[in-house]
């Protein structure tokens, strides 16, 4: 939990609103979580990914109740992220045993459509017996600033959270770059590179001047 704990590696954003600006930003804001909150992989289908918003203090709850959510000015909540896969070498294991199993007992191999069907029960075992990976990242939003941080190094993990804000809140999530600032306040873009001194343009002087004590 970066927000609580005082961790530093996160991304800036600033947002703008794709329709009018909510006259009820609270209302607005625990609405749009709740429709894109997290949902738990149904172990009995083949998903194996399941991704949504989640209380800040609570990955277990997407009620996000106003104590829970508010913090002043901030709209403080996180993106959870569970991944549930049967490692592909404990299927060949438990396979292999149950193929031995019904060689010795029937005095022959499995035929290619009974390994199949065992192959799909053993998944759905093995599932309900895994545990889901789950990833809980923490995104602050500045309700008067309309700034946003999400608190995660990946920047695939960056991606996927900004649309997801994009689709629940129904704004536009924009990077906080020297790029985008400078576009924002109407400077041109070729100001933006690097200055004579920076890309050390006086060198050739001082080369000159070297030059001329090694004449002498």
């Amino acid at each position: 939990m970066p927000v609580l704990r005082g961790a530093v590696t996160f991304s800036r954003f600033r947002t703008e609103p794709a329709k009018d600006a909510p006259s009820d930003v609270k209302r607005w804001m625990t609405k749009g979580l709740k429709s894109h909150a997290f949902e738990p992989i149904d172990r009995r289908s083949e998903e194996e990914r399941a991704a949504g918003f989640v209380e800040l203090e609570n990955p277990e709850s997407s009620e996000f109740a106003t104590g829970n959510l508010f913090y002043g000015e901030y709209a403080l909540f996180a993106f959870r992220i569970d991944t549930l896969k049967v490692p592909a070498s404990m299927m060949k294991s438990e396979l292999d045993k149950w193929a031995a199993a019904f060689g010795k007992e029937n005095g022959r191999p499995p035929a290619r459509a009974e390994k199949n069907k065992q192959r799909a029960e053993l998944k759905q075992l093995l599932r309900q017996r895994a545990v889901p990976r789950t990833s809980v990242l923490d995104v602050t939003w500045n309700l008067k600033t309309h700034t946003v941080q999400v608190w995660a190094a990946s920047r695939k993990t960056v991606d996927e959270i900004c649309v997801a804000l994009e689709g629940a809140l129904a704004v536009k999530v924009i990077g906080i770059t020297p790029a985008s600032m400078a576009q924002r306040a109407g400077i041109d873009e070729k100001a933006l590179g690097p200055t004579a001194e920076l890309i050390g343009m006086d060198l050739p002087a001082t080369a000159s001047v070297e030059d001329a004590h090694g004449e002498a």
